[in-house]
């Protein structure tokens, strides 16, 4: 009795593929270009980058790279009931993932390009979205992807909404501030690497 449980519970946890920090490293390893960091991100990272959202007011919320769901779970917490999170991600390990463990159908993961986020967003029926954000490394994307992904989501966020953007290198400031009417710096020292953190304002119409 003894072994065949121990085979079912074997066969339960295969199933279930790695665990998130595993599932993040392995990430990291496979696409390092596209992963920012080796270890998903603090809650102080979370919380501070967070703050400035108007959430009564958000509709639609979209994530760049959310990986293993490390900004996914604290906007859903967030979201109002009737409100959209589509997360957009290229690592068909992470969007599996997200599938799998994150059931809310407010939630919406996409295997797809953050440069298409016009399209993905309109295949779901909005034309605008309030806030994005994201941890992909601009600096280290190849080149002229950083600069769509700029443009892109220049478009797609509403007047008096934001990009919100956490990175280990100041540099990507170069692919946000063409887009966007107002940049807002700060920095987050209690996360591993240290963090600089951006909100890129479009103005009220």
């Amino acid at each position: 009795m003894t072994d065949t449980m121990s085979n079912i519970s074997s066969e339960k946890s295969e199933s279930r593929g790695p665990g998130p920090l595993a599932l993040f490293f392995k990430g990291f390893l496979k696409h390092p270009v596209m992963v920012g960091s080796v270890i998903p991100s603090s809650k102080t990272l979370i919380n501070k980058m967070l703050a400035p959202v108007d959430w009564e007011n958000t509709k639609l919320f979209v994530e760049y790279g959310p990986g293993v769901g490390t900004f996914c779970r604290p906007i859903l917490d967030r979201l109002a009931p009737d409100a959209t999170l589509i997360a957009i991600d290229t690592n068909p390990d992470f969007v599996d993932y997200l599938t799998r463990e994150i059931r809310d159908p407010r939630f919406h993961v996409v295997n797809g390009s953050a440069a298409d986020v016009e399209s993905i967003i309109a295949e779901k029926g909005f034309d605008k979205a309030d806030y994005v954000v994201s941890g992909l490394p601009f600096s280290t994307l190849p080149d002229g992807v950083g600069d769509e992904i700029g443009a892109a989501t220049g478009r797609v966020v509403r007047p008096g909404g934001a990009f919100l953007v956490y990175q280990f290198s100041p540099k990507c400031r170069d692919f946000i501030e063409p887009n966007f009417d107002r940049i807002d710096k700060d920095r987050e020292w209690w996360n591993i690497p240290p963090a600089v953190l951006f909100w890129g304002w479009k103005n009220e119409a």
